[in-house]
């Protein structure tokens, strides 16, 4: 069924997007506009965007709408400019030149809607060796070093999931980016393109640890350091059912509380002691290992000891404190996260469910003045 206009909700209410249907970080990045109330408008293309997901479970395009258009079709782009004119924000994740050939890259665009704000997602960015290359998520934080942290030193590096570098390195830095370019745009006028890459942006993200290495406070290892599992009291232990405990006990008055509960307060008096860290590590699996999840839990439950159960995707909206805060909602019978972060004048919502390709383009076509999208118009 058709969705009417998007209600106002949100501090994005009355901010209109055009997103190119695509895979990945670009929908990812418009869901995140969408659930701060910006009217998205998915242009999805004949056949669907290539992964056979479901459309009806497909939770990145919640709270958005959908029209079907061919960009490859005589008509197509004319119908995408008719939008654009209308639009804020433009959402594209094609490789570099693409769009362009398609009669909708940024010069036709500008040229329709001199304020636009051109969003350009990819992983290697749009100029560079290797800007026309194919690729994903885990090659692109892997040629920054990103995922050269994340693991056991005597294993292969952990994957962790398409997180880091579709959806932090990439969604989000795509999302700053356009909203930093809209502010510029409502200010003096001018829109203009923001080329958001997952290299930059995984790179970004470890700014931090660079400064660290720099300042010799950080190896250039895996499992070597204070943060990334080198640490005995910053890492995950099994306990006796097979579970996992997560413990991040770094300062002082934490780690006593955490080593007085653990029952291993008198055995390591200095925590600090690099020598003795392998020993600190066996202790503390030792330990875990004589205790369910469950138990553990109980022990460390109302402290500041900084340890809490790893949960599975499937546990944890039921978690008291997620569930208190709604961290994770019910909407048409599907459990996922709520729009984050929070406002206060201007709450957000998951208001509808995954837009359905083609389903909204009567309201579209209405709502945007645009009756060249009606199929009867296009006949």
């Amino acid at each position: 069924m058709a969705k009417g206009p998007t209600p106002g909700h949100g501090p994005l209410t009355g901010v209109r997007v055009v997103e190119l249907a695509g895979i990945g970080p670009g929908p990812f990045a418009a869901m995140l506009l969408a659930d701060l109330g910006a009217d998205v408008v998915r242009v999805d293309r004949p056949g669907g965007a290539g992964l056979g997901i479901d459309p009806a479970h497909d939770l990145t395009n919640r709270n958005k709408r959908s029209v079907v258009l061919d960009l490859k079709s005589d008509e197509g782009p004319a119908r995408v400019l008719d939008l654009i004119e209308r639009a804020d924000i433009l959402v594209e994740g094609y490789r570099p030149g693409v769009a362009e050939r398609l009669g909708v890259g940024p010069a036709a665009c500008l040229a329709r809607n001199p304020k636009l704000v051109y969003g350009r997602m990819t992983g290697w960015g749009q100029d560079g060796p290797l800007a026309d290359r194919a690729g994903h998520d885990i090659a692109y934080i892997a040629l920054t070093g990103t995922l050269s942290m994340i693991g056991e030193p005597d294993e292969p590096p952990t994957v962790p999931a398409n997180l880091v570098g579709d959806y932090a390195g990439g969604s989000l830095y795509l999302v700053v980016g356009v909203l930093a370019a809209l502010q510029h745009a409502r200010a003096h006028g001018e829109g203009q393109v923001v080329d958001a890459a997952i290299v930059d942006g995984a790179a970004h993200l470890a700014t931090m640890i660079h400064g660290m290495l720099a300042a010799g406070s950080w190896q250039d290892r895996r499992g070597a350091n204070l943060l990334d599992g080198g640490c005995p009291f910053y890492g995950t232990y099994a306990t006796s059912d097979g579970g996992h405990m997560a413990v991040g006990p770094l300062e002082g008055p934490f780690y006593a509380e955490f080593a007085r509960l653990l029952g291993i307060a008198d055995a390591f008096p200095d925590r600090w002691d690099l020598a003795r860290w392998d020993e600190l590590r066996a202790a503390v699996t030792e330990r875990f290992l004589t205790r369910t999840r469950a138990e553990w839990t109980e022990v460390f439950a109302g402290t500041d000891a900084c340890v809490a159960p790893v949960l599975s995707l499937t546990e944890a909206p039921h978690h008291p404190h997620l569930a208190a805060r709604s961290t994770f909602v019910e909407h048409g019978g599907r459990t996922q996260p709520a729009p984050a972060p929070r406002f206060s004048a201007t709450p957000v919502s998951v208001r509808t469910g995954p837009a359905l390709p083609g389903a909204d383009t009567e309201a579209v076509a209405a709502d945007w003045d645009v009756p060249g999208l009606r199929p009867t118009a296009r006949d």
